[in-house]
């Protein structure tokens, strides 16, 4: 039974999948994190605000969800609730960095797989060519410019962008004025009236008005503009690659949560108080989530310990080298003792969208659904960011007083890739204790102690390799759950793997 071994590009960070092929179909993966960073064990002894400037760097593109998380916890540990004011502008600066990443993502790391010379055959395969040549499309290099563009929010609002510093236990650290206000809502403006042309082909409501598999069939022959959109065009080549029917994970999915409603706020859609609902949903059934049953697993990674939630587990490293059970720097977090996916396609299945419910039951979560789910969030979002926009004044008060912390406290969100979480516990404005689960945790993560593994580990299993020397039929399953390991690239070769051994970097 041949081996193959993946060090993949076109992720954020460092990927190792190791998959078991027998008869042509992929038996059994391993997916492994291959670089130890540690922020956890560099926050303790700190200050209890120093989280606020070293966590936004522990991603260059989700930095201000961590940014985020980290205050959620340290407003938790303060008790003092951010004026209304302060939690939009949080809102539109996360919100930028999501509807930005969803489309860098989908454009610049994921398509690049659809236009691999192995799917030339394809009658669609040349005007793939022509929009997702990497640095080159058309596609690509209008991403690349409006997506810039759009993060110029980000920086008006925080100073900076990526790893700003703004958002403070209690609210903020300034209002912007009404110049700056005007400047952001008119790149909001235009950033909308592309997505709308050049993604969907048509205006937002008509786009929500897609409530099925059938809406979207006639959506797709309602207009010209729809069909050759990227979007149109997206599904249409995703089927004839045959995406909708590869990629399925086990179908249990997880949302944290996002998006505080504030007070007097016109935004009325949103479950719980927050625009992204939090929940855990199998079978289209949804059902409140308890962050209390969390528990992180390191029986299969390089880490000292057993199971524990992550208010009480440490991060201990302990490389063991080659031991045959362990295999990951991710650790294995669980939530009710199982798997669950997370990111853009869950959040839409706990909130219960009727399109994505109707496509995963037919369907199950497969590579075009997840990634439908990501191109189509900025639909949902925009609407809400221009809203809010529109409420902040620049005589609004942006921050409530707070002194010494000391307490414990989490800070739950939704980063672009789906469930972030931080825990806190400082002591006489130290801390003591410093805990995060990142989305690619969830999703990338290897066996737990019961042995199951991992949801991207199920999503490749199954899966029908034409070639074990290219393995071309693997990039897009790996790619569509946007993998974040830290941002770097290394190859990493290990010399005890049987059999047929690939290291793919294309």
């Amino acid at each position: 039974m041949p081996t193959i071994k993946l060090a993949m590009n076109r992720v954020e960070g460092d990927l190792e999948v190791r998959a078991e092929i027998d008869g042509g179909v992929v038996t059994s993966a391993h997916c492994a994190g291959t670089m130890f960073r540690g922020f956890e064990t560099i926050m303790i002894g700190r200050g209890s605000r120093d989280g606020l400037v070293i966590t936004p760097r522990i991603c260059g593109i989700c930095s201000t969800s961590h940014l985020v998380a980290a205050v959620r916890a340290l407003d938790q540990v303060s008790g003092v609730r951010p004026p209304p004011a302060a939690v939009r502008i949080r809102n539109v600066a996360q919100m930028t960095e999501h509807v930005q990443s969803d489309l860098r993502h989908t454009f610049l790391l994921f398509a690049p797989d659809l236009v691999h010379p192995a799917h030339r055959e394809q009658p669609l395969f040349e005007e793939a060519v022509r929009r997702y040549r990497p640095l080159a499309g058309e596609t690509t290099l209008e991403v690349i410019r409006e997506t810039t563009r759009v993060l110029e929010l980000v920086a008006i609002l925080g100073g900076q962008w990526p790893h700003s510093s703004y958002m403070v236990p209690g609210g903020v650290t300034w209002l912007p004025g009404e110049g700056d206000l005007l400047r952001c809502r008119h790149l909001l403006s235009q950033y909308r009236a592309w997505y709308e042309r050049r993604i969907l082909g048509c205006a937002l409501e008509r786009w929500r008005e897609v409530q099925s598999r059938a809406d979207l069939e006639r959506w797709l022959v309602e207009r010209p503009e729809q069909r050759e959109s990227e979007l149109g065009f997206f599904v249409r080549y995703a089927r004839a690659l045959g995406l909708d029917a590869v990629g399925r994970g086990s179908g249990r999915f997880l949302s944290f949560g996002a998006l505080d409603l504030p007070e007097g706020t016109r935004v009325g859609e949103g479950v719980g108080g927050q625009l992204v609902p939090a929940g855990l949903a199998r079978g289209g059934e949804v059902s409140a989530f308890d962050a209390a049953s969390i528990r992180e697993h390191v029986q299969h990674s390089w880490y000292e310990g057993g199971a524990a939630h992550p208010a009480t587990g440490r991060t201990r490293p302990y490389a063991s080298g080659e031991e045959a059970k362990r295999y990951s720097w991710i650790k294995a977090p669980r939530v009710d003792g199982e798997a669950a996916e997370t990111g853009p396609l869950a959040e839409r299945i706990v909130a219960r969208d009727p399109l994505f419910l109707d496509l995963t039951a037919a369907e199950g979560a497969s590579v075009l659904a997840r990634q439908l789910a990501r191109l189509v969030r900025p639909a949902t979002l925009l609407p809400a960011m221009e809203v809010w926009l529109s409420e902040i004044t620049p005589e609004s008060a942006h921050y409530a007083t707070v002194g010494a912390l000391a307490g414990e406290g989490a800070g739950l969100t939704q980063a672009a890739r789906g469930a972030l979480g931080h825990w806190v516990r400082i002591a006489k404005d130290v801390i003591e204790h410093y805990q995060i689960v990142t989305p690619s945790a969830w999703n990338i993560s290897p066996r737990d102690e019961r042995g199951p593994p991992g949801p991207l580990e199920q999503a490749l299993a199954g899966t029908r390799v034409k070639d074990p020397a290219d393995p071309v039929e693997l990039g897009p399953i790996v790619r569509s759950f946007d993998p974040c390991l830290v941002c770097a690239v290394h190859t990493v070769e290990r010399g005890r793997t049987r059999g047929r051994s690939v290291v793919r970097t294309w």
